[in-house]
């Protein structure tokens, strides 16, 4: 039992890993530590993110979020169980907590969203928040959508977005 408490002890936290997910909606960077999930990328688009040389690349520390990606996007999964530690401002983790609160096959407006954090005059922040959320999808900022019902901002693209509010409600199988 000692041994075991050292080796715990003597993992690095900060250390990062990645694995490329081949995900039906294209490549996925995870990103990541022992301690939990800090990116989901896209593998193209504004916010994408590089492979930094100091990372690790380590299938096995992500074998957990791979089986719910693939649960989720095979319609399997309602809600994510993992470990995430997004990098943020307090005022954009407060808003991706709340993200989170999002039923799956749901949608709510980003008035609705700022509403929801107790801040309702910050709607341009939220959205600012929202298309800066490091773990999407696993965060699921797709649930966001215009006042008027309209389709708005997605770091993957609005074909995406749409990909994704279809699985949720059951038009489409993506595996």
């Amino acid at each position: 039992m000692n041994a075991r408490r050292r080796q715990v002890y003597n993992v690095d936290v900060n250390q990062r890993f990645y694995t490329w997910y081949e995900s039906p909606v294209g490549p996925l960077l995870l990103v990541g530590s022992h301690a939990g999930l800090n990116f989901v990328s896209f593998s193209s688009g504004k916010h994408a993110v590089s492979v930094s040389p100091q990372w690790n690349e380590d299938h096995a520390v992500f074998q957990g979020a791979i089986t719910q990606l693939d649960e989720y996007f095979g319609g399997r999964r309602k809600t994510f169980d993992l470990a995430l530690f997004p990098q943020g401002t307090t005022f954009q983790r407060q808003v991706w907590k709340a993200l989170r609160t999002i039923p799956y096959g749901e949608t709510i407006s980003y008035k609705e969203l700022a509403q929801r954090i107790g801040k309702p005059k910050t709607i341009r922040a939220v959205g600012a928040a929202n298309g800066a959320n490091p773990i999407p999808i696993i965060i699921p900022c797709h649930r966001v959508i215009g006042q008027d019902g309209s389709l708005t901002g997605f770091g993957g693209g609005l074909p995406l977005k749409k990909r994704l509010l279809e699985l949720e409600s059951r038009q489409l199988a993506l595996l």
